[in-house]
């Protein structure tokens, strides 16, 4: 018989090995444990040069494990952590008496090492932790694609073991711990100097004038919510401030002379709508044509022209879409993190935020849970990518039942952690779409009331500004174009105050 080859690697093999599957230890150092263990004996200050860094589960030997929660124990009570005072400690605990009477702590503290070196010992340690976790989830992965179920497709499988591995790679974030001011004093001056430059906007434009200067442009590591009832114009919002901001950043590539990857590309996670039925919407406010009238062909000639025209200049444009639906969180974080790594991304709108999916069975069993992990999801990207990210999301019905219509914090829907994760919380009102719904009889007083609120109110929206973490709350008025689904600036001198009640 034939036995099978698992590696021609010399070191994955031993010598009584032949027709057997290799034996391989969990890669660890126990030296490197027992003379960083000592160096903590023998002088409790180096507990400073490991920070946040090492836990006790970093340890591969379990009784390493418990001598370094022991020793954080006596630590953070401001007590002396020695081979004498652990010996007393160990002696009243029956479940840890398999120390030896203090022999094994002596052995260890003249194992030690200095404090200087205690630093890379720390991280050799660490290290190897991750490796064996590392390990683990292959394994997970391994054994989980061999189960022959159907409830577990392989695409939920893909994304648990993103989700994993992802966890993993934030398990050192702890470690980088108090930097000098110096260095956020620098960059605090670095942004005040290009908002002096750039006439007060600091961040990534939105193309509106009025509300660049209330947010100062779209802050990096920024999430955003921009939330409304339906028909309130939302996506409409959301594609003109990503076209915007594409546009900004296309026309700065090409005055510098250099690639669009290099100043950065806009991302835009489609869950709603279809990539052609965003892009026919991009598409009538760029060109200027109602969109029913391109969906159904009716336009003339020297307008499809045009649109062809149009259509060519946007196709240079690094703006990206992904339309697949009922996505997950740890997937859109990939694609996220792909997108960053290939078109160097910089601003990233998810449209909406209640279609997305939670990525643990635990959160999907609980509504509240599964949109607390997708908001602390969203933000988690805008951190790590360094990025403002735009999230649409939709408002609960208690909007309808009131006579100002305007909406509230309290009207966000399904998750109180919408409001507390966002930087940047938005609502769209426009007054016209309620009055439009609550008209007259003709002839009749209240209907001539209704007409001059009707002519008042007549292609505007207010964007309410209702948190802001680092800037101003307050009301922008926009113009809105219905017939091409499009946000402008309103006109200088036009004066506009809501007060419709029903």
């Amino acid at each position: 018989m034939t036995s099978l080859t698992i590696s021609s690697n010399p070191e994955l093999a031993t010598e009584d090995t032949v027709g057997a599957l290799p034996y391989r230890e969990a890669p660890s150092n126990i030296d490197a444990e027992q003379a960083l263990l000592g160096a903590l004996l023998v002088n409790n200050e180096a507990l400073q040069h490991i920070g946040d860094l090492l836990k006790s589960t970093h340890f591969y030997e379990p009784l390493h494990q418990r001598i370094f929660e022991a020793i954080q124990k006596f630590n953070d009570k401001g007590l002396i952590a020695n081979p004498v005072t652990l010996k007393h400690y160990f002696d009243q605990d029956e479940s840890l008496a398999d120390i030896g009477g203090g022999a094994y702590l002596a052995k260890l503290a003249g194992a030690a090492i200095t404090v200087f070196n205690i630093g890379d010992y720390s991280h050799m340690i660490y290290d190897l932790a991750l490796k064996r976790e590392l390990i683990a989830i292959g394994e997970e992965v391994v054994n989980t694609a061999f189960l022959h179920k159907i409830d577990i497709p392989a695409d939920n499988q893909i994304e648990s073991a993103e989700q994993k591995l992802f966890n993993l790679s934030l398990q050192g974030g702890s470690d980088k711990g108090f930097r000098s001011i110096r260095h956020s004093v620098i960059n605090a001056i670095k942004n005040a100097e290009n908002a002096f430059k750039s006439n007060g906007l600091s961040g990534i434009t939105t193309g509106l004038t009025d509300m660049d200067k209330m947010l100062g442009g779209l802050q990096r590591s920024d999430l955003l919510i921009l939330a409304g009832r339906p028909s309130m114009g939302k996506t409409a919002l959301a594609v003109n401030v990503a076209y915007n901001a594409c546009i900004s950043l296309a026309k700065e590539a090409q005055e510098k002379g250099v690639s669009n990857k290099e100043i950065g590309s806009v991302g835009f996670f489609s869950l709603e709508m279809s990539s052609e039925q965003l892009s026919t919407r991009m598409l009538s406010s760029a060109s200027a044509l109602n969109s029913a009238s391109i969906i159904h062909g009716r336009i003339s000639g020297d307008d499809f022209a045009h649109l062809v025209r149009v259509s060519n200049e946007m196709a240079q444009l690094p703006f990206f879409i992904d339309d697949t639906p009922a996505l997950s969180i740890s997937a859109l974080r990939t694609r996220s993190r792909r997108l960053k790594r290939m078109h160097n991304l910089k601003l990233l709108v998810v449209d909406y935020l209640q279609l997305l999916r939670g990525s643990s069975a635990a959160s999907q069993a609980n509504r509240v849970q599964e949109v607390s992990e997708i908001t602390q999801g969203l933000k988690a990207i805008a951190k790590e990518l360094d990025i403002p990210v735009i999230a649409l999301s939709q408002l609960s019905r208690a909007v309808e039942q009131r006579p100002d219509k305007r909406p509230q914090l309290s009207d966000l829907r399904e998750s109180g952690s919408i409001e507390q994760d966002a930087d940047v919380v938005m609502f769209i009102y426009r007054e016209e779409y309620y009055l439009g719904r609550a008209q007259p009889a003709e002839g009749t007083p209240e209907h001539a009331k209704w007409q001059v609120d009707m002519d008042r109110a007549m292609n505007v929206a207010e964007v309410i500004i209702a948190k802001h973490r680092n800037g101003p709350i307050g009301n922008v008025p926009l113009r809105f174009d219905g017939n091409l689904t499009k946000f402008d600036n309103l006109a200088h001198g036009h004066s506009y105050q809501s007060n419709y009640s029903e």
